[in-house]
């Protein structure tokens, strides 16, 4: 049973609404809660700002309770670096992308004519505003199996042996391992206002063949997405030479 939408949302959306409920796996007593986490701050008021940032400590604390738990021997340092690979803009956006949240997330006029529905930033907040608006609606307890639900793909990818480095050094290290140039980034647009500006990187590597598009709200984070892409691509063109006669 998923929860009903606000009185006098379209059908569309009505149904939109239900199949995000579906895959959160929870079902709001409170449909306004929602409502309201799907609320940019363009838009209208009450918005998603508060929701976010209590939706933040309670994606932190379950998060770290997550780790605890499963890797009962990893000292304090190496939790705090397992819980920042997992809690970051880019994992956040990706799930909010997967959860469909850029066609249902509410923005003003001006943020939907600048690409706001595929922002990682306010993508990353809607989904944080929805973990508090769960908390509200139901304690910390479904909120957690919510989070857990969803993070669960990203905990069976941890690899020990990146943690800690970020995909340009990642990047950077596989491309020297196999005595390759090393990536060039340049910024091939940015939009937005300047206090709000979004940036989008190119990373190229021309001796693979590979041209990856980064975006975020600032140059470096869009060159981490750029690289990040790029390195799957370039470990992906590896696995298959591999497969090759």
């Amino acid at each position: 049973m998923t929860a009903a939408p606000p009185a006098g949302a379209p059908t569309g959306r009505r149904r939109d609404v239900e199949a995000l409920c579906a895959l959160l796996g929870y079902a709001f007593t409170d449909p306004t809660l929602l409502r309201q986490a799907l609320t940019h701050r363009s838009h209208s008021s009450p918005h998603n700002e508060r929701l976010e940032f209590l939706g933040d400590s309670v994606l932190n604390l379950a998060v770290a309770r997550l780790l605890y738990v499963r890797f009962p021997q990893a000292p304090e340092g190496t939790l705090s670096r397992l819980r920042a690979n997992l809690v970051n803009q880019q994992s956040l956006s990706d799930l909010a992308i997967h959860l469909g949240l850029g066609e249902l997330v509410r923005l003003g006029e001006g943020e939907v004519k600048s690409g706001g529905a595929r922002r990682p930033s306010i993508l990353a907040d809607a989904l944080e505003a929805i973990f508090g608006a769960v908390y509200l609606d139901g304690g910390f307890e479904p909120a957690e199996q919510v989070i857990r639900r969803l993070f669960e793909p990203f905990l069976a990818r941890l690899d020990m042996k990146t943690l800690g480095k970020d995909p340009k050094t990642q990047l950077q290290e596989f491309l020297q391992g196999r005595r390759l140039a090393l990536p060039q980034y340049s910024v091939v647009a940015t939009h937005g206002r300047a206090h709000e500006q979004h940036f989008v990187v190119e990373c190229l590597i021309d001796e693979l063949g590979i041209r990856c598009l980064g975006e975020g709200p600032s140059r470096r984070k869009a060159e981490q997405e750029a690289a990040r892409q790029a390195l799957a691509l370039a470990e992906g063109s590896k696995s298959q030479g591999r497969k090759g006669p």
